[in-house]
This record gives structure tokens, sequence and C-alpha cells, in this order.
């Protein structure tokens, strides 16, 4: 049995009440001892080859040349050196780092509840925080080394997949920015016009730096040497999740042109540094928090310095209306975590007193509105016609006399899943589902799939 590089008072395998973190690092059980050798000599020696003929005759009576034999055969090359990584310890170990105990899952609860605490204690409206449920599987961490090619952030000491506040600040940040360019038809709010400004002394001399809403929230940087740097108000939380389910999830990406990427040459590829379909396509596994989890992001804002840089921005607690915009963009546009690109990250907020599922605000009428002023409706269309695109992992409802409605990637997904087995394989299959009563929100022209009704 494959070990973990730990000193030998520790009883080797029984990890299965520490955390999913020291399993995933530490304790990980997948190196090479003396035992695994030994059996892997007469394991080979008791197959039906030539091969296998050899070894016995080698080995003599009762194994008697067994030491001499192993010790050959690591020289060859041809079974794995001592302290090596074991590829079918390897392969066997994801089994051991995703699983999550039941303390594991009452600290990821009691951590959540901490925090909740703590964050009741924020006065004067200073706090602004979402809860929000992963639409498609969560990752992060993948650049950081490990033997088995990708690896994972856990929190310390805990041991606890979680989404750094830095992270947060990143991905909502980049919303702001998007929605502020102008790139998306509806701003949100969010606007590149002054809002507050600042003085420095630069050379013996007073500067005035102007600051948008995105500078004085998220902060304002300047190239090395100059001093017009501003820390934003806000201050972004860690975030644990509270996993769905009892173990973490194994994903798997394919590269098929290792080689080209790569710039290697080998037999398999052809010799050849160039992208052909004759590529050895190589599975490489990592961790994701499934699908379901939930996630509560926790924002403190400084409101004394808020006030004092920027009035307007604290008068009716518009930062906060800014922060929903910023979110609601960053759940179902950007994502959290890695990957996002192929739909990994995608969030929805979960419905509250205050917030929609997507993060919009609902007027005292109860009507929901979106953090510009635009209405927003919900709607059933009676005969819609589902139609299902693989390739772009895309979903487009259609209807009589309405503009269509399409689903991408991760909410596509997580709208597949919510599906009946029968309707999903339909889909999946024929490419199309229908009629169905469907039902959709409507933002001005744009038009989203919400669920069957």
């Amino acid at each position: 049995m494959p070990v973990a590089a730990v000193p030998n008072y520790l009883p080797a395998g029984d990890f299965a009440k520490a955390s999913p973190g020291l399993r995933f690092g530490l304790l990980l059980s997948i190196w090479t001892d003396r035992k695994d050798q030994a059996e892997e000599v007469v394991d080979r020696a008791s197959r039906d080859s030539p091969e296998a003929e050899r070894l016995k005759k080698e080995l003599g009576p009762d194994n008697r040349n067994l030491e001499q034999v192993t010790n050959r055969l690591i020289h060859e090359g041809k079974i794995p050196a001592l302290w090596s990584k074991n590829d079918h310890a390897g392969r066997q170990a994801w089994k051991m780092v995703s699983a999550l105990t039941k303390t594991d899952k009452n600290l990821m609860s009691a951590l959540t509840g901490r925090m909740r605490a703590v964050a009741g204690l924020q006065a004067g409206g200073a706090l602004w925080d979402a809860e929000a449920e992963a639409t498609a599987p969560f990752t992060t961490g993948l650049g950081n080394e490990h033997p088995l090619e990708n690896g994972f952030s856990f929190l310390n000491p805990y041991g606890l997949p979680y989404l750094p506040g830095s992270g947060v600040k990143g991905v909502v940040r980049e919303a702001a920015r998007q929605l502020a360019s102008g790139e998306w038809e509806d701003p949100r709010g969010w606007h590149t016009e002054p809002v507050g400004e600042f003085r420095v002394r630069e050379d013996g001399e007073e500067k005035t730096i102007r600051l948008t809403a995105l500078d004085v929230l998220f902060g304002r940087e300047t190239p090395e040497g100059e001093s017009g740097h501003f820390r934003g108000v806000l201050s972004f939380w860690d975030v644990i999740p509270e996993i769905s389910g009892n173990t973490l999830r194994v994903e798997v990406m394919t590269p098929h042109q290792t080689h080209y990427y790569q710039q290697k040459t080998d037999k398999k590829s052809g010799n050849s540094t160039t992208p052909h379909d004759s590529g050895q396509p190589n599975p490489i596994l990592f961790l994701t928090v499934p699908p379901g989890s939930k996630f509560h992001f926790f924002v403190t804002c400084d409101l004394a310095r808020l006030k004092r840089v920027a009035p307007s921005l604290a008068e009716q607690d518009h930062w906060k209306h800014l922060l929903d915009a910023a979110f609601a963009h960053a759940f179902y546009w950007l994502g959290f975590g890695a990957k996002t690109a192929v739909g990994y990250g995608a969030m929805r907020r979960k419905a509250g007193p205050a917030a929609g599922p997507s993060g919009e605000l609902h007027g005292a009428s109860g009507a929901k509105k979106s953090t510009a002023g635009a209405e927003e409706q919900l709607e059933v269309w009676e005969n819609a016609m589902l139609k299902w695109n693989p390739g772009k992992q895309e979903i487009t409802a259609s209807c009589t006399g309405k503009p269509n409605a399409i689903l991408a990637q991760g909410p596509a997904k997580a709208f597949l899943e919510s599906l009946s087995q029968e309707q999903s394989e339909q889909l999946k299959n024929k490419k199309s589902l229908g009629p169905v009563r469907l039902r959709v929100r409507a933002e001005g022209n744009k038009v989203t799939i919400v669920g069957l009704a």
C-alpha cells in the first residue's frame, strides 16, 4: 500500500478523520515504499507470461531472491523507485482526498455561523452581505504545485475549501469596471465620472486626485513612483462554502495537443511539435466544489472615510446598490475561482428580504427592479420550444411572438440538471424539447430562462 511522507509513528493510511486539506497535502498516500515494490515483483511473477516465468526462476523457492530481483527491476526502471509517485495509487487517492466527514460539514457551518455573528456586530449599516448558490462546479488554486498535477486552495488551519477575499474583490472589481465602461447595455448605476477627491503632496506641491466610484470603493493604484494611491473603503471577507453532499467533485480536463503546447517531440505524437489529430489525449483530474453548494459573501465598508471622500455614495446606501449590480454581473457572467471561461464558478444569488435571486433590488411595491431602475417581469410561456447546442453549451428557448431566451455554460448546465431524467435525455439526444411551459425573466429586450413552470 502506498504511504504518505510522514513519520513512522503515525498510523499509515489511517487518515479518514483528517481534514480534506491534510489528506490532499501532507497526508497524501501516493508514495511507493519497499513493501509496494516487493508486492509488484511478486504480482508480476504470478502472471501468465514469458516474463513471469523468468521472474519465477530468478526468485527461486519461497521467493528467497526477492530483494535482489527487486533491486534489479528498480535499477532498470521497470518498477517505481522508492518514494516515487505511484500512478495507480494516484488514481485511487482522489477517492480519499474528496471525501467529506461529518466533522468537516459541521466545521463549515460553524465557521459561516461565526462569520455571521461577527458581521452582525458591524454598526451603522456598514455591512453588505448575500447568500449565493453555485450553479456550476467551483474550483480555485489549480496553479498551486501538487503531485497530482493540479493543486487546490484550502484554508489553514481548518483544511477546508475556501474562496479568498482577495479573489472576490478582484472579480467584483472587474464586474464593476465592465459595467462602468459601457461595454454592457445597462451600466446599472456604474459610470466613470468623478464622485470624490483627495489631496496628495508631490515634490512639495499639493495635488488633487479625482476619484471615480470604482476608485473609492475598490481602491486606486498608480504606476510605481507616483503617490496617488488610494485604499478602497470596502473590505472583502474570505468565503467558506457549505458544500452540497458528502464529497468534493473530481473533474477532468483532457488536453489533446500537449506536444504542441509544450513544444516537445515524442514517438506518440509522431516526433512533431505541430498540432495534429493523432496527438495523445492526456486526462488530468482536479478537485472542485460541486454545484448546489452555498457561498455567503460579506463586505464591510469604512463609512467614515466614504462620507468624507464621496458623500454621494453614502447617501441612501448607494454603495450597496452598486455592489448589488456588480455582484449580480459577476455571478452570472464572470464566475469566481478558476476556469471561469468554460463555465466554472457561476452562481446565483439566493432570494432574501432585500434581493432577488440574481441580485436585483425589490421595490417597495414588491415588483422587482434592477439597480438602474429598469423594471423586470416574470412571464410564463405556454408553448415554448427548447433547443440544445452542445458545442456552445447553450440552451435557446423560443415562443411565437417572443424574442428568444438563452442560457449558456454554467447556468445552462444547472438548468439541464433541474429537468427530469427523461426531459434531460430528450433535450441532449434530440437537441430539442417541447412544447413546455417555461418561466422567463424579461429585462427590457433581454429575456432569460428561469425554469420550467
